[in-house]
């Protein structure tokens, strides 16, 4: 009798966890399933890719290879979460995975926008079991954060030389035991440009321990060398650093058989007859099987500083990137090339742009202005929206300029449509709440609602002339709306053309104002995403629902 009364509980019990397991795994694949991009994916399916490879702004790109493993990190100015963490098994499929701040120091400094500041041109290494990324800030000095699990918590920013004007910070750890770090001056802070430096720092990079040697001055040849990579390889010492500024330059390597040089001069890549304009500042990576590697940012006004790749080979201990058509050395860009042979062919994989808001935490596509504050957004996990609370507006702005609250992603393709899908619940205490979407850079957009005292209203807000200088923002107000459920687009053609519309069913589009041509930011590419803000202060605002944020062709 008790076999007979354990075998049915047995195999119900059985069954149910068979359920339970079946539906972990089942949940297990649908997060572990590569995300691909409706608008730009280079990995053309055939064992060839097409530059860029992410067509986004990850300015000043720099990667490391661990093992079968890359990372990559990038410039995030003042952004935050800061310092962007991507990850490849082949160096043409990418996944955003990390940020390695949460939060910039100095903390207060950076509560309010700080455009164009921060985060200038990192460099990401691996040593002694421990990942490392060094970092300028223009206006405090050189800081260095680490971590043993790049997609886990990195440890507190560490200012390793306080100084203005000291950027694109780079190290190497040398056979002896000693490291050394290279960097390059900002004109605007130091008074200097054009020079770069090696200093000693101690081997655990928590501080330099030395004043320095101006290895070399790019005044006559390289006008503006900065963004320095710091190598040792066959012997020789390689500083990789671009010259001739952002948008214009080309790719110089520096070459000596001691530390501190004399050092030879060489440009490797340039534009050629290319339209890859400026084709400088990145990353040299060198394959278990040989192969070598440059990844490297081409400007491309308010699309940013998109990532290209290249293939490398050395001749005669100098490297050559790219397509070298008259055998001089110089090399320029290729547009489509055979991928990194890495052994394995893995799925196609972006990073991720469309957001359903139904994780518990926020998207790591999204940023914030300045430092945020733990109010201002909050996931509500089962109920699968982003509530936005509005936050005041600086008191006397002309303009959203310096608002911080502004949530916001990259342009991920030449053309795509942003839609968004949301609800708006202003306070009952207080008028003159706004909630919408944004396209941001020194000129802006939005399309929003706005409190009123005798209802909701859709606004089309504009600063055409420049937003960092104080432009007067402009408001055409469209008329009443329903802000119980309402759908935002923005849709971006070539040359950032981006025409705003709104639907109240989801279903047909009605255009509003006219086409805003979307401009950089400050040192960055024009952004888009949502906010939600109020004039006057109060102690119980009103919010924004965000049910969906999706990204198409």
């Amino acid at each position: 009798m008790i076999r007979n009364n354990l075998f049915p509980e047995f195999y119900i019990a059985l069954f149910f966890m068979f359920i339970g397991t079946s539906c972990l795994a089942q949940k297990g694949n649908e997060q572990k399933s590569p995300y691909v991009s409706k608008v730009w994916v280079s990995d053309q399916g055939d064992g060839t890719y097409k530059n860029p490879v992410l067509h986004s702004d990850y300015s000043d790109p720099d990667v490391v290879r661990v093992g079968d493993d890359f990372y990559m990190t990038a410039s995030s100015f003042n952004a935050i979460p800061g310092l962007p963490i991507l990850h490849s098994k082949d160096l043409v499929n990418w996944k955003l995975i990390n940020y390695a701040l949460d939060r910039q120091p100095p903390f207060e400094h950076f509560s309010k926008p700080q455009h164009g500041n921060g985060v200038w041109a990192p460099a990401i290494r691996h040593h002694n079991g421990e990942f490392y990324i060094f970092y300028g800030d223009p206006d405090f000095g050189i800081y260095m954060v680490k971590t043993k699990d790049p997609a886990g918590k990195w440890d507190a920013p560490v200012l390793m030389e306080e100084g203005k004007g000291l950027i694109d910070p780079a190290p190497l750890w040398d056979d002896d035991g000693k490291a050394y770090l290279s960097h390059a001056y900002a004109g605007s802070r130091a008074g200097i440009k054009s020079v770069l430096v090696v200093k000693e720092m101690n081997p655990e990079a928590t501080k330099v321990i030395s004043s320095g040697v101006m290895v070399f001055d790019g005044h006559k040849d390289h006008p503006t060398i900065e963004g320095t990579k710091f190598y040792k390889r066959n012997g020789y010492y390689y500083i990789f650093a671009p010259g001739g500024g952002v948008s214009t330059g080309w790719q110089v390597v520096l070459r000596s058989k001691n530390v501190y040089g004399p050092y030879e001069d060489r440009i490797v890549l340039a534009q050629g007859d290319t339209d890859i304009n400026g084709p400088h500042q990145g990353a040299l990576i060198e394959l278990e099987n040989g192969e070598n590697w440059f990844l490297h940012f081409q400007d491309k006004d308010a699309y940013g500083r998109i990532v290209h790749m290249q293939p490398v080979k050395w001749v005669n201990d100098w490297p050559v990137i790219g397509e070298d058509k008259d055998g001089d050395g110089v090399g320029q860009p290729v547009m489509t090339y055979k991928k990194p042979n890495v052994g394995k062919t893995y799925p196609i994989e972006t990073p991720v742009e469309s957001d359903e808001f139904n994780s518990n935490t926020l998207g790591l596509q999204w940023q914030w202005h300045a430092n945020p504050k733990p109010v201002w957004a909050f996931n509500t996990g089962p109920e699968g929206v982003l509530r936005l609370f509005t936050e005041q507006k600086p008191e006397g702005d002309k303009n959203i300029w310096n608002v911080p609250n502004l949530l916001l992603q990259k342009f991920p393709a030449e053309e795509f449509t942003a839609t968004t899908k949301f609800s708006f619940h202003p306070s009952d205490k207080l008028k003159n709440e706004r909630t919408g979407l944004i396209v941001m850079g020194e000129n802006y957009a939005y399309l929003s609602v706005v409190s009123k005292e005798d209802g909701t209203y859709l606004t089309y807000n504009t600063v055409t002339d420049n937003a960092r200088t104080g432009g007067v923002e402009k408001e055409q107000i469209i008329g009443k709306v329903n802000p119980e459920e309402l759908y935002f687009r923005v849709e971006v053609s070539k040359g950032a053309k981006c025409q705003f519309s709104y639907s109240e069913n989801g279903k047909r589009f009605k255009k509003v104002g006219d086409v805003l041509n979307a401009v950089p930011g400050r040192w960055i590419g024009a952004k888009v995403g949502i906010f939600a803000l109020r004039e006057d202060k109060i102690n119980d605002s009103g919010y924004a629902n965000y049910d969906w944020f999706r990204i198409t062709k």
